[in-house]
């Protein structure tokens, strides 16, 4: 880990250093904020197509929806159902709003 200060100050440094394969988490106050890392060439980004995303899910192990739905319940039974407007973080604890 670097400062951003280290960073500015000795970037010269830093540079050759990332040059000859060594990365860096830059900090500020403290708290990461970037990664510098080695250029690497061939690598390279890029998106998949529709046809690729679909045989990427056709590799994929079928979903048993009855399956999915009596675990659910099952679940459901031991924890309670879930209520997505409810703040699970609350529970046991008096409302804040006082509802």
């Amino acid at each position: 880990m670097i400062g951003q200060r280290e960073l500015r100050n000795d970037n010269a440094e830093i540079m050759r250093r990332v040059e000859a394969g060594e990365s860096f988490t830059v900090t500020r106050n403290g708290r990461p904020v970037a990664e510098l890392i080695p250029h690497q060439a061939d690598r390279t980004a890029r998106c998949r197509t529709v046809g690729e995303w679909q045989a990427e899910f056709r590799r994929m192990t079928p979903l048993d929806s009855a399956r999915w739905h009596r675990e659910r319940a099952e679940f459901d039974a031991v924890f309670g159902p879930d209520d997505p407007l409810e703040d699970p973080w609350l529970r046991g604890y008096p409302d804040p709003a006082g509802q």
